[in-house]
């Protein structure tokens, strides 16, 4: 069987998760949603992951993670591929938003484990299925036992992987032995889920980086995947380290769609920083500490 690992991945190699911005009075801001998927694919995204966690999806309406979903896919479609956040841990439900992502002309669904329900392997498949078959969007499956409480073990990512539509994994699990069998077994696409391990994912076999700091570091990520790719690790590894920092600084310290809107701020890309409740901007300890983190990568805000 060939590996999708050897060729072009329909799904691109850099995908940033995207924020949702907001307005002042914390409406969805579409308009700025646009503005910021155009310049991550001017900066080097050939994917775009709209309304996953990153994106805050569990506190937005349908409505808003559709109209999140239209305006990205209207401002960039034609340039990158739109991977559409459709995952819940209520299978009709999420079967419903990818009926009407795919109505919206996306590219791809991304579909997390059912979190809370805590269902049994046998379950997750059949989740997976139930979601995958309703539509003839391309699938990519996101494991993240961290925020789900259940890992998708590779007996299930192996069956999974006989589904027409069920074509990538975003790992973020980080369970190497298990990936390489499933790689080894399968014709899927694995994506790290973690910024921070993207090297030695890719020397596996995974194809790319499904990435928050992607959002604040964006043509460097697509020098590092391209320099691994040319098999140039010298270069890769050399990048690797400088990132190292950033990604502490919008990954670690504080929750990722919190310092990302953060430093996007700092950047001037996004007017504000504001993030729904549960979530909260962070504090002046954690301000400290992303800007320090920042400062060891050479990057400096007022």
């Amino acid at each position: 069987m060939p590996h999708k690992s050897a060729t072009a991945p329909a799904l691109g190699t850099l995908l940033t998760a995207m924020v949702t911005p907001f307005t002042k009075d914390g409406a969805v801001d579409y308009k700025q949603a646009a503005e910021l998927a155009t310049k991550l694919v001017d900066d080097g995204c050939d994917g775009l992951v709209v309304t996953g966690t990153t994106g805050e999806t569990s506190t937005l309406s349908d409505e808003e993670n559709l109209g999140m979903f239209r305006a990205v896919k209207e401002a960039v479609g034609d340039r990158a591929a739109i991977i559409a956040g459709t995952g819940t841990n209520d299978t009709a439900h999420s079967v419903h938003l990818s009926e009407q992502a795919a109505a919206l002309g996306v590219d791809g669904l991304l579909l997390v484990t059912p979190y809370y329900n805590k269902p049994s392997q046998a379950g997750v498949r059949a989740h997976f299925e139930a979601v995958a078959s309703a539509t003839d969007v391309p699938v990519m499956l996101y494991d993240i036992p961290g925020r789900s409480s259940i890992a998708i073990e590779p007996e299930t990512m192996i069956r999974l992987a006989q589904h027409p539509n069920i074509i990538a994994v975003k790992d973020a699990k980080a369970d190497f032995m298990a990936a390489s069998r499933v790689m080894a077994e399968t014709d899927l696409y694995f994506y790290s889920g973690d910024d921070g391990l993207t090297l030695p994912w890719m020397s596996l076999g995974a194809v790319g980086l499904v990435g928050v700091t992607t959002h604040v570091a964006t043509r460097r990520f697509r020098e590092m995947i391209d320099a691994i790719n040319a098999n140039d690790l010298e270069t890769a590894r050399k990048i690797n380290f400088e990132l190292l920092p950033v990604i502490r600084a919008t990954m670690t310290r504080v929750q990722g769609a919190v310092a990302a809107k953060q430093i996007l701020k700092w950047q001037g890309v996004l007017p504000n920083s504001i993030v729904r409740l549960p979530l909260v901007e962070p504090d002046e300890a954690e301000i400290v500490t992303i800007r320090e983190d920042l400062a060891e990568a050479g990057l400096v805000f007022p």
